[in-house]
């Protein structure tokens, strides 16, 4: 009898310490088959949930638009005050639901395609219309001293300027501004251009690329990552290492993403690539995601990050490389000044932020941030924030720019384009990733501490019998 019991609770011990030993080996045999699993699903080939997503995205992507209204245009144009902005939106428009079009499968492990450009207003996530009107900075008289510097073009220059009867600012509708109108004094110029501008004209049936990225087929490690855009590796606006395409188009990522990683990523609004830092970590919609945003460093000056010196392309402008926070991207515009930088000059030089008034900047509802579902690599929410800006420069020669009295940058407007992952896509993540994940590692859990607890009562009880039976 007393053998019967010993050896019973042996068994059961044994039994215990099999079990816990089985979820112990789950570990690596269950990351194992999680890991060949996601290598399957998350390469961009035909028929994976990754080209699926990366196809068109999986969520509606809305860019939003404030624009800066002058509150004082007869003190900036008479006196050369400084402008009074009040920012007017949101304007909200859905972009990016098109699917990628020209797609290649080549045969080099990489696939190539052109991303359509398409807005289309969204009346009710606005706080008006198209044709709400806004006193704002003239596009083509401000640009006009940054492309044509001889005095004798500047003379010519204010001639039509003076007959178109332009000024420095002017009343646009909100549509005019950002798609695009016909200008009066671009009109007046003898010679051939095209008269219409606007902050993103052309953008409506027009294409941004073409991009080639890695599928993953060859190394899951470089699974999205741009090879070459436009067939180059390198942009042409930049020196050194800035003029690299580095990273992905931040629509995903390389799987197994790491809490220390840097993620680069390339954008051709900003006609630079870009990185974000782990910030922390996030739930959507009961997926846990890792937040990366986008560092003060990134636009900090050389002087403070040496990485940083082949973004600084004036030297007057930037004070010697020592101003933080815009980006002369005027070389990618053809020779306009165009400055980009944060919304309402977050993390920018205090001098930057004060040739305005009126800007608050906030670094909750101004930065970039990207949140990325880790084990996947895709991107399930993000915020795309930036500031378009002209640089306004004195010129004596131009009659509507003659009361500027220095150089500075002055703010059009300020998007924050972004998307979240919706309710469809996210319960069929959920049930084919997240899901399976969770329910592996709870079964390794179970099964480990279950194994344990058995081995440790059934030991006990042993060891009590066995001391009771020598008394």
């Amino acid at each position: 009898m007393g053998c019967n019991r010993n050896c019973g609770l042996l068994t059961g011990a044994i039994f215990g310490a099999v079990l816990a030993i089985f979820g112990g080996v789950l570990i690596p045999v269950g990351d194992n088959l999680l890991q060949k699993a996601i290598k399957k699903e998350a390469v961009i080939v035909n028929g994976t949930i990754a080209f699926q997503n990366w196809l068109v995205p999986g969520s509606s992507v809305y860019r939003q638009f404030w624009i800066f209204h002058v509150l004082n245009p007869s003190d900036v144009l008479e006196t050369g005050a400084r402008p009074k902005l009040e920012q007017r939106g949101p304007y909200t428009y859905r972009v990016r639901y098109l699917p990628k079009e020209n797609i290649t499968e080549n045969s080099d492990g990489t696939i190539s395609y052109m991303l359509p450009n398409i807005a289309r207003f969204e009346p009710d996530m606005s706080v008006g219309t198209e044709n709400d009107t806004i006193t704002c900075l003239n596009l083509a008289v401000v640009a006009a001293p940054a492309l044509y510097t001889n005095t004798f073009i500047q003379l010519l220059l204010n001639t039509w300027i003076k007959a178109s009867k332009s000024s420095m600012l002017q009343n646009r509708t909100v549509k005019e501004i950002l798609w695009g109108y016909k200008d009066p004094f671009l009109n007046k110029v003898p010679f051939p251009l095209d008269p219409v501008l606007g902050v993103f004209y052309p953008y409506n049936g027009t294409f941004d690329g073409l991009y080639k990225v890695n599928t993953g087929q060859n190394d899951i490690k470089q699974t999205a990552i741009i090879e070459s855009y436009k067939n180059k590796r390198n942009l042409s606006y930049w020196e050194g290492h800035c003029d690299l395409v580095n990273g992905t188009d931040g629509a995903s990522f390389p799987p197994f993403v790491k809490k220390d990683q840097v993620l680069r990523f390339f954008s051709s609004d900003i006609c630079r690539s870009i990185y974000g830092v782990f910030q922390g970590e996030q739930n959507v919609k009961g997926i846990s995601l890792y937040r990366f945003a986008v560092p003060r460093e990134a636009f900090a000056s050389p002087a403070e990050v040496s990485d940083n010196y082949c973004f600084c392309r004036d030297q007057v402008i930037s004070k010697n490389c020592t101003t933080a926070g815009v980006l002369d991207i005027s070389a990618c515009k053809a020779g306009r000044p165009v400055f980009i930088s944060l919304p309402h000059f977050l993390h920018a030089s205090e001098s930057i932020l004060h040739d305005v008034e009126g800007l608050s900047p906030n670094e909750q509802e101004h930065e970039t941030f990207l949140d990325v579902e880790p084990i996947t690599g895709f991107t399930l929410q993000f915020a795309k924030r930036l500031q378009v800006n002209l640089l306004v420069k004195p010129a004596v020669k131009i009659e509507a720019l003659s009361k500027v009295q220095k150089p500075y940058i002055f703010p059009l407007l300020w998007l924050n384009e972004s998307a979240v992952i919706g309710d469809e896509k996210a319960e069929m993540f959920r049930t084919k990733v997240t899901g399976r994940v969770q329910m592996l590692n709870m079964l390794q859990m179970v099964l480990m501490i279950a194994g344990a607890v058995l081995f440790i009562a059934f030991m006990g009880s042993y060891f009590i019998c066995r001391s009771k039976k020598l008394k």
